[in-house]
Formats: C-alpha cells, sequence, structure tokens
C-alpha cells in the first residue's frame, strides 16, 4: 500500500512545482523600490492603446498622466499626443478638437521643434475638412492661413516642401470656386461683376492652373467695352507670363491687331512651365468628371507643382476695388503678390451733377430756402410739401397748418443725413 501512495504522491507534488513555477505571471505594474518610471509607463501604455484604435482609453491615460505629474518630461509629448488622436480619430468633430489641440500645445510649447509639427497638422486638419469649390470655402480659407503661417514661421523645417504643396493645392481650389462664378457672369454679360472676380484671381492666384484663360476673358471684356489700352495688357500677360499655354497665338494676334508690341516670354515662367510639363499624368476629363460627382472632396489633380505659392493674406480692400481719382479715371484692379500685374489698369468714370438726366436720385440744393429776389425786402418761405409754389398768405397758411416739430430739423442742412446727401452725386459707370 505505502509503495501505491508514493506513486500517486511524487507525481501531484511535480505537478503542483510546475504550476508554482509557469503558473505565475509577471506583473507589468511597477512595484515598490522598482527603477520604472510610472509616467513613462503611462505614456507607452497609451500610445499602445492609441495604437490599436482605443484613442478613448489612451487620452483618459494621458490625462492622467498630465493630472499626476505635472512636471514630467514627458507631458509635451502627451500634449501632442492627445491631439494626434483626435486627428487619427478623424470626422468633423475629432478633426476640430484636433485643431484647439495642437493649438493649445504651439501656445504651451512654442519653442519646441514640435511645434513645426503641430502648426502643419492644423492645416491638414482644415485640408481634410475642405469642400467643393462651388462650396462653402470657411475651411478653405482656414487651410490657406495656417499653411501660410507655417511657412512663414517655420521656413527651414523639413515639412516646408509638403505645406507648399498643400498650400498650391488649397489656392488651386480656391481659384476654381472664384472662376466659376466669374465665368458664369461672363457668360451672362455681366462684365463688371465678371472683371471684379477675374482681376482679384488673376493676380492672387498666378498658379491657378485657369490663369492664362481668366486673363483672355479680361482681355475679351475690356476689348468689348472699347478699352483696347487696358485690354491689351491682360493680352500681354498670357504672352510673357504664360509662354506656353494654348491661348498663347491668340494673344499675339490679338495684339497684332491692336497695334501693341509682342512683349517676350518670361524667362522663369518659361522655365516653371517647362518643369511643369513633368507632372502630365493628371487625369482626363471624364476621370475628372466622375471625381466631381461620385467624390466628396475636391479635386486638386490641376494644382501646380512648381512655383512659390502666395504667402501674402487676402486683404479687405480687394484687387477689384475702383478708387476714384481726379480726371475722370477710376484705378481698377492692382498686382497682387506673387502675380505679374497689369499694374492700376483704368476704366472710365462718369461724374453726374445732381439734378442731371442720368442722375438715378433728384437733385438736393444745399440750402433749405431759395435765395431772396432781388429787392425784396420779405422773401416768401418754400413749402416743403410743394417745391416752387408760394402761399398767398404766409400768415393764413401757418393758421391752418398744424405746427411741424421736425421742420426745423429738415430746413437745416448741418443736420442733413450725410449717406443723403452723398445719394446721386456720383454714378460709377464702369465702361
Amino acid at each position: 500500500m505505502r509503495q501505491k501512495y508514493k506513486f500517486l504522491v511524487v507525481p501531484l507534488l511535480v505537478t503542483l512545482l510546475l504550476a508554482g513555477c509557469f503558473g505565475k505571471k509577471k506583473s507589468k505594474q511597477p512595484q515598490a523600490g522598482s527603477s520604472a518610471e510610472p509616467d513613462r509607463l503611462l505614456y507607452e501604455r497609451a500610445l499602445q492603446d492609441i495604437r490599436k484604435g482605443r484613442q478613448g482609453i489612451g487620452r483618459l491615460t494621458l490625462q492622467t498622466l498630465i493630472n499626476t505629474y505635472p512636471d514630467s518630461e514627458y507631458l509635451a509629448k502627451a500634449k501632442l499626443a492627445i491631439a494626434d488622436s483626435y486627428y487619427k480619430e478623424g470626422g468633423t468633430a475629432g478633426l476640430k478638437q484636433s485643431i484647439a489641440e495642437y493649438k493649445d500645445f504651439i501656445t504651451f510649447f512654442p519653442f519646441l521643434d514640435e511645434a513645426a509639427y503641430a502648426q502643419m497638422q492644423v492645416g491638414l486638419a482644415h485640408f481634410r475638412m475642405m469642400e467643393k469649390p462651388d462650396r462653402d470655402r470657411t475651411d478653405g480659407r482656414l487651410a490657406e492661413e495656417e499653411f501660410q503661417i507655417f511657412l512663414q514661421k517655420y521656413p527651414q523645417s523639413k515639412l516646408a516642401p509638403e505645406a507648399e504643396q498643400r498650400l498650391r493645392e488649397v489656392q488651386e481650389v480656391l481659384a476654381e470656386g472664384d472662376y466659376r462664378i466669374a465665368r458664369f457672369y461672363y457668360i451672362k454679360r455681366s462684365h463688371r461683376a465678371a472683371a471684379s472676380r477675374l482681376i482679384e484671381l488673376t493676380n492672387r492666384y498666378p498658379l491657378y492652373s485657369q490663369a492664362d484663360r481668366a486673363l483672355w476673358m479680361l482681355g475679351n471684356i475690356f476689348e468689348r467695352s472699347e478699352k483696347s489700352d487696358v485690354a491689351a495688357q491682360y493680352y500681354s500677360r498670357i504672352v510673357r507670363d504664360y509662354p506656353l499655354s494654348g491661348l498663347g497665338d491668340d494673344a499675339r494676334a490679338k495684339l497684332t491687331k491692336l497695334g501693341v508690341p509682342l512683349p517676350q516670354p518670361d524667362p522663369m515662367a518659361l522655365a516653371r512651365m517647362q518643369k511643369e510639363r513633368e507632372f502630365e499624368h493628371r487625369p482626363g476629363f471624364l476621370k475628372r468628371a466622375s471625381h466631381g460627382v461620385l467624390m466628396t472632396r475636391p479635386d486638386v489633380s490641376m494644382a501646380a507643382h512648381t512655383g512659390q505659392p502666395n504667402l501674402a493674406p487676402p486683404s479687405e480692400a480687394a484687387a477689384s476695388t475702383e478708387t476714384l481719382v481726379p480726371g475722370g479715371k477710376s484705378t481698377v484692379g492692382t498686382a497682387g503678390a506673387g502675380g505679374g500685374g497689369s499694374g492700376g489698369n483704368t476704366a472710365v468714370v462718369m461724374t453726374v451733377t445732381p439734378g442731371s438726366p442720368g442722375s438715378s436720385q433728384p437733385a438736393e440744393s444745399s440750402s433749405a430756402t431759395p435765395p431772396p429776389a432781388a429787392g425784396s425786402e420779405n422773401p416768401p418761405k418754400a413749402d416743403p410739401a410743394s417745391p416752387g409754389t408760394k402761399p398767398e398768405d404766409p400768415k393764413a397758411s401757418d393758421k391752418t397748418k398744424p405746427a411741424d416739430p421736425n421742420k426745423d430739423k429738415k430746413n437745416d442742412p448741418k443736420k442733413e443725413s450725410t449717406s443723403k446727401k452723398k445719394k446721386g452725386l456720383r454714378k460709377i459707370i464702369p465702361w
């Protein structure tokens, strides 16, 4: 019997020993007296959760790290990782929250190398939310602004080439939106509405893929309006700034017809367009059309790949604003940054005097009462209700009509509204 029990006890002891050796798992939690850094462990655990798609758990761990160890060396990395988790999560809500987190990081850690990366991510978040040219342009404008800030603050960053290309793509979409509106007015023969947008477009976005066609439309508009000198300036810009354009021959023919000397092509513009031909893998018309129907993102395949994008923010005074100058002329448009503008085109402004047939408003006299007749001691008062008529008896008229408390205000030229005075003084005729 004893031998039998020995054979049963020995295997049982061996099993218990093996279970004690291999069944015990090593704890990942930092032990008392251990040299492991708890903030580092929290950071690594959060990154692992974010990589596996558990962004919410990862952000909670990172926030615990920030609140528990405010002096940790991983504080800046934790803030940036929170912003990255929102950006990776995507969606409108996630991207907007990532923008706020990236901007907080730039505010608290402006001198770290990661600040350039955070600024780049702000622009990319707006770029991902950017809509098509014919829709809301808010995120497109914000993306343009953020990429411009990046290139101005971090021109030596390794991310600068990518930011330049993204800026070219954003400006292509913005220019396309302006071009579609201008083309609509151009077809309707609403010359003033079309010209104002085309002038701003060509001056602000010279790298736009349809900039030469926009200049051609401007030339036609001013040529139809019998402003040959202004039209020649836009035809000359096609020959000079877009020497490889398909409209170059037509522009030269127009200049020859108008008797204007042909300008020489700009060497820098010629080199840029020759280099741009290396990127001839752009999709065709049918593919672009299907992209516009099926895809929700804007098509940036036609964006330029070379050339300096415009880094100047859009000013409140648009290039299409007309400035009145002496001599019956108005300045229409100025050359924007980065564009070889026409440098001050002119259009005729007609000055219409008050009361003339061309005025849209009746003439307003500078005084409420007419000057007294020569030799008259008591000049009659003018009745505001019926100009040009005189009551037979001024006193009887005062008795029959109630007193008007606002009569003095109406007849006082000093209290007259300045905006009312401006009406009917000038009528601007652009062509």
